[in-house]
């Protein structure tokens, strides 16, 4: 339903949307999923992550990352995924990808935080990925030739 809202709105049709703005869809799809696990059930998150010693803080985390999923989504689905957007997503998957991986390998969080990291790269190196053409392009009319010609 939501979708259609927004096209109703005038946002692109799922089908015309660039790379970058499902990019954007899905990595907010993942990050509100995993930002509301412990807030939703910490019991699960722990059984899975380990047991954690400050809970406030994680669900401050998990707070955190499912707002910044919130914004990616929003843009993505308005076909707005431009350098603003870019930096969102890269920024924040590397950074939490680098977090995973380094207390990870030095024991202080749980080895399976390295599946996340690996997650994490891959977002990241899809940013990367990303064509400058397609980031310039996101969200606005296609440019007119000068002949004339659509």
């Amino acid at each position: 339903m939501a979708l259609r809202e927004g096209m109703e709105r005038g946002a692109p049709a799922p089908a015309s949307l660039p790379a970058a703005a499902w990019l954007a869809i899905g990595q907010g799809a993942y990050f509100i999923a995993t930002g509301a696990w412990p807030i939703v059930s910490m019991r699960t998150f722990e059984a899975v992550t380990g047991p954690k010693r400050d809970r406030w803080l994680v669900k401050t985390v998990g707070v955190l990352v499912g707002v910044i999923g919130a914004a990616l989504v929003s843009a993505g689905r308005r076909g707005r995924a431009g350098d603003d957007v870019r930096l969102l997503g890269l920024g924040t998957a590397a950074g939490l990808g680098a977090i995973d991986t380094i207390y990870a390998l030095r024991g202080r969080i749980s080895p399976i935080s390295l599946l996340d990291a690996v997650v994490e790269a891959a977002l990241a190196g899809a940013w990367l990925a990303v064509s400058p053409s397609a980031r310039a392009t996101a969200g606005r009319p296609p440019a007119r030739s000068r002949a004339g010609s659509p």
